[in-house]
């Protein structure tokens, strides 16, 4: 093999566990998926239903509708520490009210990937290059009733692999892509502490680097989630959320994917868990399997003290992918400015155990 990159044997590795792990191999740029936010990453990464900052950009852009004013909010996390890695994870928004029209909102998002290096028959390296992977969006949330927000967003995105192709391949390990979301939310007017969210993001065609035939098809991904503000009053505040994310790509066995118009009907919402033999004789026993949702599913708990303090929790459960972890966070306010820290409690060598995020947030 004349070209060898350690990109090929760790990153990819690493993004399809630092991502919701449904189907991730399915899937090219896959960091499109990891969670943004330290407010949502204590609540389990279950934030659809509520949207009530800047996140939303990502989460739900419908939730802008119902915002008002201005509000950056800045993330931080090393990334997958357990493998004593160089990633970072960086994520930036922004929203903007305008009078009589709307909300803006805008966000970049970038993954650095570290250093990696390039081999030519020998296993000491003759070169070294940096990778990383980026996106750019920009989304609008508008009221349609009181009670009912849209929002739709568009997306620009930037993978930079290598700057060559691997052994005897033209070109190189870069590629663009374009997406867009769609997405709502609404208040029950019946049940004004229930709010019930969706958000269908990165939808757009497939990322070529080299080859258009074995182009990947972007994780187009359908969340759902509701938050039930159980307490709300001037010094204290408790909201219940739960989210559902379901991976929208359809791969056939001769390796061709759905385009993802076609992809969002053909996606299986169910896999066959793993087939087990019941105790017994030879002639008693019987291989069983069951069938489980093939998605993630998480929830989690939020409590202000006087607009001060916030403490939170969540769980996240994700059968196909064999993750599940608990996760802690918490938040101070001080005027404008909100700090909020979030942290993986998973079992020891899980990839993202100790995986903690920060985030500023500042209104103004």
């Amino acid at each position: 093999m004349q070209t060898l990159f350690k990109l090929l044997a760790s990153a990819l590795m690493l993004l399809t566990v630092a991502a919701p792990s449904f189907a991730v191999s399915e899937s090219g740029v896959v960091f499109l998926l990891i969670s943004p936010g330290a407010r949502a990453a204590g609540m389990g990464e279950a934030f659809v239903g509520l949207a009530d900052d800047a996140t939303a950009v990502y989460w739900n852009p419908a939730g802008l509708a119902f915002q008002t004013g201005k509000e950056i909010t800045l993330m931080h996390a090393n990334w997958l520490p357990q493998f004593d890695s160089d990633l970072t994870y960086e994520f930036a928004a922004y929203r903007h009210t305008l009078e009589g029209i709307g909300t803006l909102g805008a966000n970049v998002t970038f993954l650095n990937l570290g250093k990696q290096y390039q081999t030519l028959d020998t296993p000491e390296p003759v070169s070294e290059f940096s990778s990383y992977e980026m996106a750019v969006s920009l989304t609008y949330g508008t009221l349609l009733a009181e009670n009912w927000g849209v929002g739709i967003g568009a997306r620009f995105i930037r993978s930079s692999l290598a700057p060559m192709g691997a052994g005897s391949e033209r070109g190189d390990g870069k590629a663009d892509a374009f997406a867009f979301d769609v997405s709502t939310l609404y208040r029950m007017p019946f049940a004004p502490k229930l709010s019930l969210g969706a958000n269908l993001s990165n939808m757009g065609p497939k990322i070529t680097y080299i080859d258009a035939a074995q182009a990947d098809p972007l994780p187009t991904n359908l969340k759902v989630g509701l938050a039930y503000k159980l307490v709300n009053n001037k010094y204290n505040r408790l909201t219940f959320v739960a989210d559902m994310n379901k991976l929208l790509v359809t791969r056939h066995d001769d390796g061709t994917s759905d385009p993802f118009y076609k992809a969002i009907f053909t996606s299986p919402w169910t896999i066959v868990d793993e087939e087990k033999e019941n105790e017994g004789t030879d002639e008693e026993k019987v291989v069983s399997s069951s069938k489980i949702f093939n998605g993630t599913l998480s929830g989690g708990v939020e409590y202000w003290y006087s607009d001060l303090i916030a403490l939170r929790a969540g769980y996240y459960w994700d059968k196909p992918g064999r993750v599940e972890y608990m996760s802690f966070g918490a938040g101070i306010q001080y005027s404008l400015y909100r700090f909020d820290f979030g942290y993986v409690s998973a079992a020891e060598g899980h990839p993202l155990a100790n995986t903690m995020r920060f985030s500023l947030t500042i209104g103004f």
